[in-house]
């Protein structure tokens, strides 16, 4: 069952809603148009995360409309993905935006406590990948996920990634990230019991052809359970890995 419509009957049940504020909160009209955007009002309770907001291609002014439409419909937190540091000083004029300006990303609202079943890793083959890593870490922080980040764990220092087994092994999911060759992935496929997220990066000199080596070597993995999103989609990662994170079985 959708675990956000999950909560709102076991709130039902339990005295904190009553039956006609949930019905309401069900049959809200699924999205508003604005003209430039229809704003998806329904997609918590359908996919159980709330809509995000793509910000490259997007006027501050743009974004600030959707902004406004997701809070006047009571969207707390609002993820912002591929936000420059000029459109984030812009909203912040408006909104109080929090701005980490290596991920690329705008928080507005406060980060949820963690309500997953686990714990989900951020492991990155090297320093230069730290900018795809936080997208993906932040991006599972918003929907409400515990994350331990291992920077600079790649196969060319093996020993770096081994020092980390005890993280490895509780993790419930894991994000690979890895430019160059790619290799990151298959060794911790190779080691974990949890599902394995890849992300390759266009970390690289000119053979990488701006990610799509690491790509093929990801997707070419000798390790079973490993997956792969696309090149520097470090969001990609983070929402799926979430959405591993909150899993439960249905009955």
């Amino acid at each position: 069952m959708n675990f956000e419509l999950k909560k709102v009957l076991e709130a039902v049940r339990d005295g904190g809603m009553t039956v006609d504020e949930a019905m309401l909160k069900i049959k809200t009209e699924p999205f508003e148009d604005i003209g430039y955007a229809k704003v998806d009002l329904h997609r918590k309770v359908r996919q159980g995360a709330a809509e995000v907001i793509f910000g490259e291609g997007k006027t501050p002014e743009q974004i600030a409309g959707i902004m406004k439409t997701m809070k006047k419909n009571g969207q707390g937190t609002i993820l912002i993905t591929r936000l420059s540091k000029e459109k984030a000083e812009a909203l912040d004029k408006e909104y109080r935006l929090t701005y980490y300006k290596e991920a690329g990303i705008g928080i507005a609202g406060e980060i949820p406590a963690p309500d997953g079943i686990g714990k989900i890793v951020v492991a990155t083959g090297g320093t230069s990948d730290i900018p795809v890593a936080e997208e993906a870490a932040l991006t599972a922080m918003v929907l409400g996920n515990e994350v331990v980040r291992l920077c600079d764990v790649g196969v060319a220092g093996l020993h770096r990634l081994l020092a980390h087994k005890e993280e490895i092994m509780s993790a419930s999911v894991i994000i690979a990230i890895a430019g160059m060759e790619g290799a990151l992935a298959s060794v911790i496929g190779g080691l974990a019991d949890c599902p394995v997220i890849a992300v390759p990066t266009s970390i690289g000199y000119g053979a990488s052809f701006q990610g799509l080596s690491a790509l093929l070597s990801m997707l070419n993995s000798c390790a079973s359970g490993v997956s792969v999103v696309n090149i520097d989609n470090g969001f990609g990662a983070g929402y799926l890995a979430s959405m591993i994170n909150h899993m439960e079985a249905k009955v």
